[in-house]
């Protein structure tokens, strides 16, 4: 007898569960926390900022959730703890985490300080390490499971000509490759870790390195996918919330790469690159 097949919208559902997003007062990690809330889930937000875009404070009104803002310091343990025990205080339990937060710089690999490469290091691999660890304890001690989506990166997979990010790409490989070991670790536990690879997104962030880039290159980086556009923010919240949710129940140590085909090639002759 075959087995019943089961509707696929309510798997999408996110209602009645709690997530953290870190890095969420802005940017992707801004849009993540907006995709949650949409799909009906409570959110905590951690960022260093003083307060989130306006738009964050309207959410629970507009979706019929709970929010919380954490000014947070991903770099410091006590400031992460503090933020976790408030998030956990609020909503009494947690079901899943984004840790958005990251920093780049585009800067030759020859010029790069020690001080530069070690904040890049200690927000993108271990303030995601950490954050994920402490939350990670919690699911454990609760038994209901859960998911992390964490955010790699295009440079975690390849290395384009005039990108010159080596710090920032050493980061982003260690997150892909952190969610790979603590997808088999913590599988015993029903906890699920997955990853979404972006290509070049149209962010504060990216955009400041574009302004530099396109004085030296033009546009020609930028349109280099297949596709031939940056990616928005929200080309990249269906795959968080479908790997937050039960329709991705089976899936854990994934990777979505959401490039728009540049991790599979570039237009021919698009990108040239004059070493300077």
């Amino acid at each position: 007898m075959a087995d019943t097949l089961e509707d696929v919208r309510p798997l999408f559902e996110l209602r009645g569960r709690n997530y953290i997003v870190t890095g969420g007062a802005q940017g992707i990690g801004f849009a993540c926390t907006r995709a949650i809330c949409e799909m009906g889930g409570n959110v905590a937000v951690f960022d260093i900022q003083e307060k989130p875009v306006p738009e964050f404070d309207g959410l629970a009104a507009k979706f019929g959730t709970r929010t919380l803002y954490v000014r947070t310091d991903v770099t410091k343990e006590d400031s992460i703890r503090a933020a976790f025990d408030r998030a956990l205080a609020e909503f009494g339990s947690i079901h899943g985490c984004v840790p958005a937060a990251g920093i780049a710089i585009d800067k030759p690999f020859l010029e790069q300080t020690w001080d530069e490469f070690t904040r890049i290091q200690d927000i993108n691999v271990r303030g995601t390490f950490f954050v994920v660890q402490m939350i990670a304890r919690e699911m454990v001690k609760q038994k209901t499971g859960g998911s992390f989506v964490l955010l790699a990166s295009q440079s975690a997979h390849i290395a384009l000509p005039g990108y010159r990010m080596a710090a920032y790409n050493a980061s982003k490989g260690g997150v892909l490759m952190l969610s790979k070991a603590l997808a088999v670790e913590l599988a015993p536990h029903g906890i699920r870790v997955n990853t979404i690879s972006p290509g070049f997104v149209d962010s504060e962030m990216t955009r400041t390195v574009r302004e530099l880039k396109s004085k030296r290159e033009g546009e020609q980086m930028w349109l280099a996918p297949p596709n031939q556009r940056l990616s928005n923010q929200s080309d990249l919240t269906g795959a968080v919330v479908y790997l937050l949710s039960d329709a991705a129940r089976h899936t854990t140590a994934a990777d979505i790469q959401i490039t728009g085909g540049l991790h599979a090639g570039t237009i021919d002759g698009l990108i040239s690159y004059e070493a300077k």
